[in-house]
């Protein structure tokens, strides 16, 4: 469809009914999945507006300051690069605590046994308010922290007197309990530190806000640090928890493909509530398509850019001939030899769960096709059977 046919389409479509409606259809892709042990990834990204619209605000745009945006938050099923949802708000409201009340509801809204083994956000999220809300609801967390006075003041306390351990790619970490003023109470905090190798750069700023730059030349004996600071409820072994933090990175593989190769940002309107239902929609069509290019080449996600050429691209002739038909695709890809053997392993999986359709229910029948796709995380093994009836009609 064209942009206009979209925009009149959802004009006079209520907010509210438009949420459920694609929050239901979110849900079905990745609610069997979520009774294998799994953590709920929390991020922001930034969508820079240009003209007059709704929700349009100056706030955090390392990209185009001053430049006003909307900002996306998301909620992710970390390392399937699977949306579970979004919501757009205006582009002043990029810190954590904007995005509290749907990630807890949306943690509230799962079975027990479906919950995030933790959740997981960069330092927007590492605030009194959603730590204290995680902890009335008995979900575990872990965030990076800010570097404050008090921080720093750690930071010395273990430089000096701390027992440093191996972290794993030439980082080193040493944890203690910490009370910041305005927490509710002590919290176990992870100091990370990595030696710097090389010169310094160093910046100063003038009165007249240029920066000054140098470089900071020191004798070889002297070691130089950066430190990352996290704070978990977890009590898993440091180097447990900074791998964990570490795989966050591939959050933002996700927000390069949905804005690079969907177009998560490129779609603009006068009023944030038809942004909205595309943000959500453009999820929803990643995801199908994720789940389908997992199912032509389970060993790795295929990015759009590489998938769509591949599985798109190819020229089909129906025939039919004593009662069968039968399609004929040419395709017009280099490399036509690893699309034949995708589309025969295809063919024979959709074959057989055809011939067993009427002995399955609709989220059996989801079951099967969701562990082939996964076979790589589930490791050969069919996803666990809901404990519960889940809502979903055919």
């Amino acid at each position: 469809m064209s942009e206009d046919s979209v925009r009149r389409a959802f004009r006079k479509a209520s907010p509210e009914s438009c949420a459920q409606w694609q929050r239901n259809h979110l849900r079905r892709c990745w609610e069997l999945l979520l009774y294998e042990p799994w953590i709920l990834d929390i991020d922001s990204t930034i969508k820079p507006l240009y003209g007059r619209q709704e929700g349009a605000v100056v706030g955090f745009n390392p990209h185009k300051p001053g430049r006003p945006s909307h900002v996306f938050h998301t909620y992710l099923i970390a390392n399937l690069r699977l949306i579970m949802d979004v919501e757009v708000q205006r582009g002043n409201q990029t810190a954590g605590k904007y995005a509290r009340s749907v990630l807890f509801d949306l943690i509230e809204s799962l079975p027990e046994g479906a919950r995030p083994a933790f959740i997981r956000g960069d330092i927007s999220f590492g605030s009194e308010g959603t730590m204290k809300e995680a902890e009335q609801k008995r979900v575990e967390y872990l965030f990076k922290l800010r570097q404050t006075k008090k921080v720093k003041r750690l930071i010395e306390v273990l430089f000096r007197d701390g027992q440093w351990i191996k972290a794993g790619r030439g980082w080193e970490g040493s944890e203690s309990l910490l009370k910041l003023s305005g927490w509710s109470g002590h919290r176990r905090v992870i100091v990370l530190r990595r030696e710097l190798k090389g010169r310094v750069l160093l910046a100063h700023k003038r009165e007249d806000e240029q920066e000054d730059l140098a470089f900071l030349d020191t004798a070889e004996q002297i070691k130089r640090y950066e430190y990352v600071v996290l704070v978990t409820s977890l009590p898993d072994e440091i180097e447990v928890l900074v791998q964990h933090y570490r795989d966050r990175a591939d959050a933002e593989n996700a927000f390069d493909e949905l804005k690079n190769q969907w177009g998560w940002g490129g779609f603009t309107t006068h009023d944030i509530h038809r942004c909205q239902v595309m943000a959500r929609n453009t999820a929803l069509i990643y995801n199908w398509w994720s789940l389908f290019a997992r199912l032509a080449i389970p060993e790795r996600h295929a990015e759009a850019i590489t998938s769509r050429p591949l599985l798109l691209e190819a020229v089909g002739q129906q025939t039919r001939h004593g009662r069968q038909t039968r399609l004929m695709l040419t395709s017009t890809h280099g490399n036509h030899r690893q699309l034949r053997r995708i589309l025969r392993r295809l063919t024979l999986f959709f074959t057989w769960l055809r011939s067993n359709a009427e002995q399955l229910t609709w989220v059996e029948r989801w079951r099967q096709i969701l562990s082939l796709a996964l076979v790589k995380f589930l490791k050969g093994k069919l996803l666990r059977p809901p404990p519960i009836r889940l809502g979903f009609n055919p």
